[in-house]
């Protein structure tokens, strides 16, 4: 994990380059065919454009399939992906969990190309299984205006207590204006959004606070042991969260409901990554009203949280019984290495590139605020993962819908979680 952070680091003052690379146009019909089921609904536009080109380019008939977000559940759904006639040829995987979950479908990456220049690829036992799609980061995303109307520095927000203080204030600014529409958070935690709670959320408990390459929670979690006091502490920071956050959304929100609240300029946080800047930068193109944003720590820790959450969470693999192994390999091999790969990464995509001859720097608002986190080494670690498969989303995330919607109190919300840790082992 030392190395992790390191290249994170390092990332934001690359200053390496890479010239064009893949083949020519071709206008005969295709002869090979790749497909691609990913999980990742705010590219599926810019990813579609992306591999239709790569395939006219390169004689193959590309098909991309995504299925995320609150419409889709990606792991029941890959399931079935693998029980039909027509399997994907490259899938995603989040982490050991998404590994041990479909390691017999996975094919050993040695010796590719792309592998040169990132270190952020998947590995087990020293063996790469996994093409680092981007690095990704989250902490409460903020509204700066509103947060300056307020009297509220961003610069304060590392406590919990600060985070009382702020949201009180940002709630009597509302009141005071008659800005009854207005919400401090922007939340969802309704049963299609377990992600925000059981995997992203919770994640304040494994991570925050703790060294890059401490692992010593996710450790005692897989072992089925919970650490009470940090547990405690950390449904204090649930807790002021759903008492803040717009009721409507945190009970039946949308993916798209949540992030529309603070793109509109109603909402003074939002608890999402920076994968949202394409929905933000769609909203205001179409609607203007682009306001200055940026990251603050989730105060899910005792004490002072001073990093946000930063990592490489989800990687392309390859199905080890396609048909099509060679044009999956060469498909990753081109996004990594190309001019029109990295264009796609950073300028359509908008994500922060996993790989160092990236030099491009990503437009989007939260994403240049993650890049200004890592360069100041300022980064908690994704552990959420690493939990056994479906234990955040299916196990935990009914239990915060539980707790937002007000049928378990804060000790029962602590008890639940408690049992559902120890009944890992």
């Amino acid at each position: 994990m030392k190395k992790v952070l390191l290249f994170l680091v390092a990332l934001v003052t690359i200053v390496g380059f890479v010239g064009c690379g893949g083949a020519t146009t071709d206008t005969t019909a295709p002869t090979q065919t790749l497909r691609i089921f990913q999980n990742k609904v705010e590219i599926d536009a810019t990813l579609t454009a992306y591999a239709e080109a790569w395939g006219l380019a390169n004689d193959v008939d590309v098909e991309v399939i995504t299925c995320g977000g609150d419409s889709c559940q990606y792991g029941t759904q890959i399931l079935a992906e693998f029980q039909s006639a027509n399997q994907p040829d490259i899938f995603v995987i989040e982490g050991m969990g998404g590994y041990n979950e479909y390691q017999n479908n996975i094919l050993a990456l040695t010796g590719e190309e792309w592998l040169t220049d990132t270190d952020l690829e998947f590995m087990v036992d020293g063996v790469a299984y996994g093409f680092p799609v981007a690095v990704e980061g989250w902490g409460m995303g903020y509204n700066a205006e509103i947060l300056e109307d307020a009297g509220v520095d961003p610069a304060t927000l590392t406590t919990l207590a600060a985070y009382e203080t702020a949201f009180a204030a940002i709630q009597s600014y509302y009141d005071a204006n008659s800005m009854t529409d207005y919400a401090v958070v922007s939340m969802a935690a309704a049963s299609g959004m377990t992600w925000v709670t059981g995997l992203h959320n919770f994640n304040g408990y494994l991570s925050g606070g703790l060294g890059y390459s401490d692992s010593s929670v996710i450790d005692d979690l897989n072992d089925g042991v919970v650490n009470t006091a940090r547990l405690t502490a950390y449904a204090d920071w649930v807790e002021l969260l759903f008492n803040y956050a717009d009721e409507t959304i945190l009970l039946e929100g949308t993916y798209d409901t949540q992030v529309g609240k603070f793109a509109s300029g109603k909402a003074a946080f939002i608890h999402q990554g920076n994968w949202i800047d394409p929905n933000l930068l769609s909203y205001f193109d179409e609607n203007g009203g682009q306001f200055e944003m940026g990251y603050a720590p989730h105060a899910s820790a005792a004490g002072t949280n001073d990093s946000i959450f930063v990592s490489a969470p989800s990687y392309y693999v390859i199905n080890k019984n396609s048909d099509s192994i060679d044009v999956a390999k060469a498909f990753l091999n081109d996004l990594a290495s190309t001019t029109a790969g990295h264009e796609y990464m950073v300028n359509d995509a908008g994500m922060v590139p996993a790989f160092k001859s990236v030099t491009l720097v990503p437009a989007g608002p939260l994403s240049q605020a993650v890049v200004e986190w890592m360069g100041e080494g300022k980064i908690y670690a994704w552990w959420q993962n690493d939990m056994p498969s479906g234990f955040g989303m299916d196990t935990l995330g009914p239990i915060y819908t539980n707790f937002a919607s007000g049928n378990l109190t804060k000790e029962q919300f602590i008890a639940a979680v408690t049992d559902a840790i120890e009944a890992i082992q």
